[in-house]
């Protein structure tokens, strides 16, 4: 079941979401304490974001690395981003100046590792070249 599903679309639909989270909520934050709604600067759930892109984007690169490329830009963008993700939890008043080099540094991860995943290890022989 887990073998079907393409980890770096989930990376990335991950980091994406979590960017939409991080810009939109903010403009809903007058009403969303009418609502008992407390998501914007909650540090349990951002902390559980930031895990779960973890765990995503791990597997994901993790697996193109291990068995399709061997190339360690997909892992350091990554690493980056998540570094950049876990600064903006240190320094609040930057969040809004970090959150877009983290959010691009890991969807970059994925989309590389993607491209790498996929490109021919002997491209003249399956072209029909010699």
């Amino acid at each position: 079941m887990f073998s079907k599903i393409n980890w770096d679309a989930l990376g990335v639909t991950t980091s994406v979401l979590c960017a939409i989270h991080c810009a939109i909520l903010p403009l809903a934050m007058a009403s969303l304490p009418l609502f008992g709604v407390n998501i914007i600067h909650n540090a349990v759930f951002e902390y559980g974001m930031i895990a779960l892109a973890l765990a995503i984007g791990t597997r994901a690169l993790w697996h193109g690395f291990r068995r399709h490329h061997r190339r360690p830009i997909p892992l350091l963008l990554f690493g980056a981003g998540m570094i950049l993700l876990i600064a903006k939890q240190i320094w609040h008043s930057y969040e809004l100046a970090i959150l877009p080099f983290a959010v691009l540094a890991i969807v970059a991860a994925h989309l590389q590792n993607y491209r790498l995943s996929r490109r021919p290890l002997f491209p003249n022989l399956t072209s029909g070249q010699s």
